[in-house]
């Protein structure tokens, strides 16, 4: 692809205005050829992640796929990824450079077939210590013809809080077990070394034994299509097809990119605290500008590297720009690292988006991920119009409890019981959906029978929360609420770090989502288990863990007071104790006001908004009772335009 610019205009020569004899001497296969190729790429990781996720025994990898898979081209070709799993876009993106990174550091020529490389150091693979990466090399005559890749979640990689999941931890060496770039198999052998060090350093290594064998499976799954498929088109036909679909990637970047006006714009995102006190404030912030068909994300301004492990690397902010670009600007067709052809990003070290070594410590990346997304989501919303996403939840809402049975065996509920599932924002297209991932994420949602069968723990409840959506023209994702009855005691570790600002934004005219919070709810004195309903009365007799809480009513307050969720020996529930998480809630897409009226009726009827709600956030006018008769609710369309009128001259 060139681009040519011509005084005040853009012009784009498109890799379709290439004739057949061009294309082929450009990608070394015809363009029916490139396009088999490059779906089968697709089909290839897609088939890597699903062998693993039908053979794992971790409730990570099996019930919340966390996991990517990425295929790369060899070193001659500079690593180019032209496909990427459906997974966690977020272990996705950064295996563009994580695996160019430790391959150049272990040496590509020390590699043979049959190996399979693995490093887990966040400063040089992005994400944290427990998504460790496994990459095969393929060869094909001698050469390395590409590379197979998967990064998926350990269960456990060491360090002082089992499963890893703490944002109190100040250090590399409290974080877990450090692997550098090393072999695990050598020639389809396993290497004794390698693999006696990551078991005699982690905890339920009963799980993560046949899970690293399953994730060796699914490497040789891997290499066998990628010479499958060099056998029947070509090596040459492999390798054009990888910079085709690398170069299209970029293509489609550089021509939404044109049709952007030239600007400035800015945007910053609040985050709570760290893991040692609320005491310090932690912003980011980012100047977007572009010009012509490129664009620079800038984050100077953002706040130092934080003194607990909830930083993130280079790695993982470059991974969230990628995803912010492919939402606003290419929503279609698959992430690769084609997209960051025409992004300069400049990111000053040391920060909490760039932290170093050995203070600044890095796990709850998946926090600033989020955070950076949402800062970038703020900044283009008026540049993109109506294309504007809302904020979603902005938090991972990851929960993690661990205990001893009473027979002395550890246990741990590691992303289950919390608020995993929850809701996005809306957009032009239509009202969000409130059980998700977050926008980063794209897992799946733990299935409450293995939850229950691997924990000790019940889960109560799980359903929406009425009138906590962004409303607008199209209405954000509802916050969700979560109780789980933990029958053993228990330590809870918590993620969250989005409560002081409303991380659900509206935009183009749409309101904000409300915020969350974590509560605990013990049993009675004689230890009687005593079930909260979801009035908002029943806050008032929980504990609050988390959120800006109000202290008369226990709700969630914009004026309340902050509840620091990472207090030294808190956090701790006894046998029969509730814990209940809200999540925070989506924002709205376009004016509230212009919102079909049957619309907000359905809304009323499927328990989203409250007959008040309605005429509040509205201004439309239901009759009935949802509760008792809710195929029996109307609109009164008179009193709905009459309050309409009052409320457009209001504002």
């Amino acid at each position: 692809m060139s681009i040519a610019i011509e005084k005040d205009s853009v012009r784009v020569e498109l890799i379709r205005d290439l004739n057949e004899s061009e294309f082929a001497d450009r990608y070394g296969c015809d363009r029916y050829t490139a396009t088999v190729l490059g779906n089968r790429f697709d089909y290839l990781v897609e088939h890597m992640s699903v062998r693993l996720l039908t053979g794992a025994f971790s409730p990570v990898l099996r019930d919340f796929y966390d996991l990517a898979c990425t295929v790369s081209a060899p070193p001659t070709l500079g690593y180019q990824v032209p496909a990427a799993s459906n997974g966690i876009v977020l272990m996705a993106g950064t295996t563009i450079d994580a695996v160019a990174n430790t391959v150049e550091e272990f040496g590509a020529e020390n590699l043979g077939p049959g190996d399979v490389l693995i490093s887990n150091d966040p400063y040089r693979t992005g994400n944290h210590n427990n998504d460790l990466l496994f990459v095969r090399p393929v060869f094909h005559d001698g050469k390395i013809a590409a590379f197979v890749n998967l990064n998926a979640h350990q269960l456990d990689m060491g360090g002082t809080v089992p499963g890893g999941f703490s944002a109190s931890k100040q250090n590399v060496y409290e974080n877990g077990l450090v692997l550098s770039p090393r072999l695990l198999m050598r020639a389809g052998q396993p290497v004794a070394e390698s693999w006696n060090v990551i078991f005699d350093n982690v905890r339920m290594a009963e799980i993560l034994y046949p899970d690293m064998l399953t994730v060796c499976s699914s490497l040789d799954l891997g290499e066998r299509l990628v010479l499958e498929s060099i056998e029947r088109y070509g090596l040459a036909a492999v390798h054009g097809t990888m910079k085709y679909v690398c170069d299209m990637g970029a293509e489609r970047m550089a021509t939404s990119l044109a049709e952007l006006p030239d600007g400035d714009w800015y945007g910053s995102e609040q985050i709570d605290c760290d893991g040692v006190d609320d005491t310090e404030d932690y912003r980011i912030r980012v100047a977007v500008r572009k010009r012509a068909t490129r664009i620079e994300v800038d984050f100077s301004g953002t706040s130092r590297q934080a003194r607990s492990s909830i930083n993130a690397t280079a790695w993982d902010t470059k991974t969230s720009v990628g995803i912010a670009l492919k939402y606003l600007f290419d929503p279609h067709g698959r992430f690769n690292s084609g997209l960051y052809r025409d992004v300069d990003i400049v990111l000053p070290e040391g920060t909490l988006l760039s932290a170093l070594p050995p203070d600044g410590c890095v796990f709850m990346y998946f926090e600033q991920s989020q955070a950076i997304l949402g800062a970038l989501l703020r900044a283009l919303a008026d540049a993109v119009g109506p294309a504007a996403l809302a904020g979603d939840r902005g938090s991972a809402d990851l929960h993690t409890a661990f205990g001893t049975h009473a027979d002395g065996t550890p246990w741990v509920s590691a992303l289950q019981c919390g608020g995993e599932i929850g809701p996005y924002g809306a957009n032009q297209f239509g009202d969000a959906d409130t059980q998700c991932m977050a926008y980063e994420a794209n897992g799946v949602a733990p299935a409450i029978e293995a939850i229950e069968k691997d924990s000790p723990a019940v889960i109560m409840r799980h359903e929406p929360r009425i009138d906590s959506a962004g409303p607008g023209h199209f209405r954000g994702g509802a916050s969700m609420i979560r109780d789980t009855l933990w029958l053993e005691d228990a330590t809870h570790s918590l993620t969250e770090l989005r409560y002081k600002s409303s991380a659900g934004f509206g935009v183009h005219g749409g309101g904000a989502g409300q915020r969350g919070g974590i509560w605990s709810f013990g049993p009675r004195d004689d230890g009687a288990i005593t079930p909260p309903d979801t009035s908002p009365e029943s806050f008032a007799r929980g504990e609050a863990w988390a959120g800006v809480i109000d202290p008369t009513t226990n709700l969630p307050s914009e004026q309340g007071q902050f509840i620091y969720p990472f207090r030294a020996g808190a956090n701790r529930s006894i046998v029969n104790s509730v814990i209940r998480y809200l999540t925070n809630a989506g924002g709205g897409w376009g004016d509230p006001l212009s919102r079909d009226p049957n619309k907000v009726l359905v809304d009323v009827r499927d328990g989203y908004v409250s007959v008040a709600g309605a005429a509040r956030d509205y201004a439309v006018v239901i009759v009935g009772d949802p509760d008792t008769d809710p195929e029996g609710l109307t609109v009164d369309e008179s009193a709905t335009a009459a309050l309409r009128r009052t409320a457009t001259a209001e504002d």
